[in-house]
C-alpha cells in the first residue's frame, strides 16, 4: 500500500475579462446575477434573514446559553444605577452622623458588596454571552465554507467560464463573514438592547416621569442619526467592497503574469492601475471617515446635552426636595449606561442589512442549480468493450447559440484504436475533448459508451472511466510525486514511477536532489512547459482509463521526446480508447482515423495515408509542414 498524500490546493479558474477597464469604472460590473443583488429588496431580505435564523437554529445549546447569558447580564446591569443610587443616599445619610448615620455607613458596605458582586457577575454573564455568540457564529462560518467550497467543485464549467474567480473569493470570504456575525451583531444584540432601552426607560419614567422623558431626550436622535449613519456606511461598504475586488484582480493578475510583466518591462504600467484603483479604494474609505466623525460628533453632543438638562432639572428638583441626590445619580448613570446600547442601535440595522445582503449574495451561490450533475436514475459506467462513439454531436457554448462550436460530429473508436483530431485554431478540437468527460452537455446528438449514454451514468464513474490530459499543464505547489498521484493518493510509488517513465520523465526527476519529494512552485514555475506536460501526461496515466484524450499535450515537448512519449503510449493505448488532438501531424500520422475539423465540423477523414490522396486540407497542411525550407505555419495552441 502506497503512502498517503497531503491533498493539493483546488486550481484557480481561468480569468475571462480584461482588468483595465474595471478600475475606471465606478463600480465593478459583474457577469453573473447572483453577484447583483439590490439591498432594497426587503421581500428577500427577511426571507434571508429568517434563513440564516434558522441555520444558528441548529446549534441549540450554544445558542440558549447565549441569550440567557445576555437576559441575566442584562438584568445585572440594571441594578447598577439603583444600587449607585441608594448608596449616595446612604452616604449622605451617613455623613448626617448619629445612630441612623452609623446604621447608614453599615448599610453603604453592604451596598458597595452588592455593587461589586453585581458587577462581577455581570462581567462574567457577559463573557459567557460573547463566547457563546461567537461559538454560534464560528460553527456557523465552518458549516458554510465547506457548503460553498464544495458547491464551487460541483458547479460546471460553463459557471466558471462567466464568473472572475476574484468574485467567489469575495462571497467565500467578506460575505461568508457578514452571515457569519449575524447571530452576535445582530440577534444577541437586539435582546441586549431592548432590555437595557426598555427596561431602563421604564423605571426612569416610573420613577419621575418628568425627568425621565429629559434623561430620554437623546435617545430618539441617537438612534436615528445611528440607524442612519450606519446605513450610509453600509452602503459606501458595498461599494468599497467592490472597490477592493477590483484591487485584488489586479494584485492577483499581476502576480499570476509576473513573468509577463517583467519580459515587456511594463512594470510602470502595472504600478499605474493598481495606483488608480488603491486612490479610489482611499477616497471611498476617507468619506466613510468622514460620515463616521461627523455624525459620531452629533450623537455625542446631543447626549451632554440631554445629561446637562437632567443636571438643570434634577438639580432643581432636589432643591425643591422632590427627588433625592440618589435619585438623580441613578437617572444620570442610567443615561451613562444607555449611551452604548443606544449608539449601538445603528451598528444592529447595519448587522441585519449587511446579513441580508451578504446572505442573499452566498445563498445566490449555494442555491445556483449546477448543470452537470447526476441524472436522477443514473447510474455507474461499466465498460467491457471500449467503445466511443459521437453521433450527430453538436454544442454552443453558453451565449454563443447563434455560433456553434461543434455541428454534427458521428465518428466511432473502439478499444485498441486511436483517433486522431487536426484542424486550425478555433475550429472545435478541444470542445469535442470537453464533451466525452461530460464538462459540458451536448445541445444536439449524443455520445456514448459501450452504448451507454454519458448523461445516464454517474459523474464519478464517468471521470475515473475518462481521462484528459489539458492543454493547460497546471501542477500545484507540492512535491512531483503529489502531483503524479494526484487523482490516486494511495497509489504505490512503482506505479508512479512507470507513468513517470512513460511520460520519459522518470530521469530528470532523479536527477533532482531530492527526486520525486521535489516541491514544484506554484503552478509549476519551477519546470520547464515540457516538463509540467510531461508531468501532467504521467498523472493521467497512472489512472488507468478506459479513454484517454491527450488534448494538444505534446505542444511544448520536443520531438524526439514526443516519439518516445507516443512509443510508450501506444503499449498502453491497447487496452483504450486513445484520442489525439495536436497540430503536429507527425503526432496523428500512426492513428487508425484522423478527422480534420474545421468551423465545427468534419470536412476531411480517414487514415494519413487516405488523407494525403485526397489532397484536400490535411495534404496542404502537411505539405506546409514536411516541406525542407518551408516555414512552420501553424500554431501549437488548440482552439476551442
Amino acid at each position: 500500500m502506497g503512502r498517503r498524500r497531503k491533498s493539493a490546493p483546488v486550481p484557480r479558474s481561468i480569468w475571462k475579462r480584461s482588468l483595465s477597464s474595471q478600475v475606471n469604472t465606478s463600480t465593478a460590473k459583474h457577469q453573473n446575477s447572483f453577484v447583483h443583488v439590490e439591498a432594497a429588496e426587503w421581500g428577500r431580505g427577511l426571507s434571508t434573514l429568517a434563513r440564516i435564523t434558522r441555520m444558528n437554529l441548529r446549534h441549540p445549546w450554544q445558542v440558549t446559553f447565549a441569550i440567557g447569558s445576555t437576559i441575566i447580564a442584562a438584568s445585572l446591569q440594571l441594578t447598577i444605577p439603583q444600587l449607585l443610587g441608594r448608596a449616595v443616599d446612604q452616604t449622605q445619610t451617613a455623613l448626617g452622623g448619629g445612630a441612623a448615620g452609623a446604621a447608614a455607613e453599615g448599610a453603604l458596605w453592604t451596598s458597595a458588596l452588592l455593587l461589586l458582586l453585581v458587577s462581577t457577575l455581570r462581567g462574567l454573564f457577559t463573557m459567557c454571552q460573547n463566547y457563546f455568540a461567537e461559538s454560534v457564529g464560528h460553527h456557523i462560518g465552518y458549516e458554510l465554507r465547506l457548503a460553498c467550497y464544495e458547491k464551487i467543485q460541483r458547479l460546471s464549467f460553463s459557471f466558471h467560464d462567466q464568473v472572475h474567480s476574484g468574485d467567489l473569493i469575495t462571497i467565500g470570504m467578506l460575505d461568508l463573514e457578514g452571515v457569519r456575525m449575524y447571530f452576535s451583531t445582530a440577534l444577541v444584540r437586539s435582546v441586549l438592547l431592548t432590555m437595557l432601552i426598555g427596561i431602563g426607560a421604564y423605571t426612569l419614567i416610573s420613577t419621575d416621569p418628568v425627568l425621565g422623558l429629559v434623561a430620554l431626550s437623546f435617545v430618539p436622535f441617537v438612534a436615528w442619526r445611528s440607524s442612519v449613519t450606519r446605513l450610509r456606511l453600509r452602503a459606501t461598504w458595498l461599494e468599497l467592497q467592490e472597490r477592493l475586488s477590483v484591487l485584488s484582480r489586479v494584485m492577483e493578475e499581476n502576480l499570476g503574469g509576473i513573468r509577463v510583466v517583467r519580459a515587456f518591462a511594463a512594470q510602470a504600467y502595472e504600478m499605474l492601475k493598481f495606483d488608480g484603483a488603491s486612490k479610489r479604494a482611499l477616497e471611498l474609505a476617507h468619506r466613510r471617515v468622514g460620515i463616521r466623525v461627523r455624525n459620531t460628533s452629533a450623537m455625542t453632543f446631543s447626549f451632554f446635552l440631554a445629561m446637562g438638562l437632567v443636571l438643570l432639572v434634577g438639580g432643581n428638583k432636589v432643591n425643591a426636595g422632590d427627588i433625592s441626590v440618589g435619585t438623580l445619580a441613578t437617572f444620570l448613570t442610567f443615561m451613562t449606561i444607555l449611551q452604548m446600547p443606544v449608539r449601538q442601535i445603528g451598528l444592529m440595522v447595519n448587522a441585519f442589512a449587511r446579513a441580508s445582503t451578504c446572505g442573499s449574495r452566498l445563498f445566490g451561490l449555494l442555491d445556483r442549480d449546477v448543470e452537470i450533475e447526476d441524472a436522477p436514475e443514473a447510474k455507474p459506467l461499466v465498460m467491457d468493450r471500449g467503445t466511443l462513439r459521437f453521433e450527430n454531436v453538436s454544442f454552443a457554448y453558453p451565449g454563443s447559440q447563434e455560433r456553434p462550436a461543434l455541428k454534427n460530429i458521428s465518428f466511432e473508436a473502439h478499444k485498441g484504436q486511436t483517433i486522431g483530431i487536426v484542424g486550425p485554431p478555433g475550429s472545435g478540437k478541444s470542445t469535442i475533448a470537453h464533451l466525452i468527460p461530460r464538462f459540458y452537455d451536448v445541445t444536439g446528438g449524443s455520445i456514448t459508451l459501450d452504448g451507454h449514454d454519458i448523461r445516464d451514468v454517474t459523474l464519478a464513474s464517468l471521470r475515473k472511466a475518462v481521462a484528459v490530459v489539458q492543454q493547460d499543464a497546471f501542477l500545484f505547489t507540492t512535491t512531483i510525486e503529489n502531483n503524479i498521484a494526484y487523482g490516486d493518493p494511495w497509489a504505490k510509488e512503482q506505479r508512479i514511477e512507470r507513468a513517470s517513465e512513460s511520460a520519459q520523465l522518470h530521469n530528470y526527476v532523479l536527477g533532482l536532489p531530492s527526486g520525486y519529494d521535489t516541491v514544484v512552485g506554484e503552478r509549476g514555475v519551477s519546470l520547464s512547459g515540457g516538463q509540467r506536460q510531461r508531468l501532467t501526461i504521467a498523472r493521467t496515466m497512472m489512472l488507468r482509463p478506459s479513454v484517454i484524450v491527450f488534448d494538444d499535450s505534446t505542444a511544448a515537448i520536443d520531438a524526439a521526446t514526443e516519439q518516445r512519449i507516443r512509443a510508450a503510449t501506444r503499449r498502453f493505448a491497447k487496452e483504450r480508447v486513445t484520442i489525439i488532438i495536436a497540430h503536429r501531424l507527425s503526432s496523428l500520422m500512426d492513428a487508425d482515423q484522423i478527422l480534420f475539423i474545421e468551423n465545427g465540423e468534419i470536412v476531411e477523414r480517414g487514415t494519413h495515408e487516405e488523407l494525403l490522396a485526397m489532397e484536400g486540407r490535411y495534404k496542404a497542411l502537411y505539405d506546409l509542414q514536411v516541406r525542407p525550407g518551408d516555414e512552420m505555419l501553424t500554431e501549437a495552441g488548440g482552439g476551442r
